[in-house]
């Protein structure tokens, strides 16, 4: 195809874009149907007589021009490739507020990015030679399938990453809490003692469980909760530990005590074995490029030597 002909498809699809989106801003524009209804419902509650009043327009005219589309693309990822429980654990587990509707919706704009980059040089390559233009598109494919699966594999090392500073923060919290309750504070109040003194993602986790108990949920379920949705044996060790002590009043400050010199020494350990697996790792560079580079300059002077002087 020659430029003038690709230089007329681009000018359509942009003109048939701009269309798209022009007729959705003036649709913007009108009332909406709860606009004109809501004034005449009297019994709803103050949310729905805000938007009705037209004060609260979370939706901006991007996600309202391109939201219906992004919908459609998440559904269809959904149902690819499935896993909405194993998706839903894991963004608990990474303390974020998304749901998997909203996580496959970042999933398609990743994808999408990935598409956008790969297609313009696509089009470069396809302009200089048109027959490559069948792997050019299935290589935009691929790159749309890639960035969705890299966003997937973001969340798990987001997931990693906030467990591995829960880890780390775990013995310090649990001195604190066992230093509160044994200067007479329950486990609540040393609870919401230091978390509101602390700061790091097992404090927010702590205010989590505190918010729960604030709303009416009994303590112990808002520590099998949390326990629940831990993806470290530790810290659900620690919140069963918490629960059994308010249920049955057994002393928690001896426990809270134990199970940081528990995490401390795991912690020890593993920065030995992580140091021994280093050294062997530190090898590789001396045995292939170090010596091999020693052993010809102690062994070339004597190879030219030998042909210097050899009969």
């Amino acid at each position: 195809m020659s430029p003038a002909v690709w230089g007329a498809l681009l000018g359509a699809v942009a003109g048939g874009a701009l269309l798209v989106v022009l007729d959705r801003v003036a649709a913007l524009g009108r009332p909406r149907l709860e606009q004109r209804v809501l004034p005449y419902l009297r019994d709803l509650p103050a949310r729905d007589t805000v938007i009705a009043s037209g004060t609260d327009r979370p939706i901006s005219a991007a996600r309202a021009v391109f939201g219906p589309s992004l919908t459609h693309a998440a559904d269809l990822v959904e149902r690819v490739l499935g896993g909405a429980d194993s998706v839903r654990r894991r963004l608990d587990r990474a303390g974020s507020d998304m749901t998997v509707h909203d996580f496959r919706v970042s999933q398609v704009m990743w994808g999408l990015v990935a598409f956008a980059g790969t297609a313009a040089v696509a089009l470069l390559v396809s302009l200089r030679s048109p027959d490559r233009a069948v792997p050019m598109l299935i290589a935009c494919v691929l790159a749309f399938a890639i960035g969705v699966l890299l966003r997937e594999n973001r969340l798990t090392a987001q997931v990693r990453q906030r467990e591995e500073r829960m880890l780390a923060e775990f013995p310090t919290v649990a001195e604190l809490l066992a230093l509160a309750v044994a200067a007479g504070e329950g486990p609540v109040q040393a609870t919401a003692r230091v978390a509101g003194r602390t700061n790091g993602e097992l404090a927010r986790e702590l205010e989590r469980v505190l918010a729960a108990v604030r709303t009416g949920t009994p303590v112990t379920r808002a520590l099998d909760d949390l326990a629940a949705r831990t993806g470290l044996p530790v810290l659900a060790r620690f919140a069963e530990g918490m629960a059994v002590a308010i249920e049955r009043g057994t002393p928690l400050t001896d426990v809270l005590h134990a199970q940081a010199a528990d995490v401390r020494e795991a912690r020890r350990r593993a920065l030995i074995e992580s140091g021994a697996r280093r050294e062997v790792l530190m090898m590789a560079p001396v045995v292939f490029l170090v010596l091999p580079t020693v052993v010809f300059f102690v062994f070339f002077p004597g190879v030219v030597g030998l042909r210097l002087f050899a009969p």
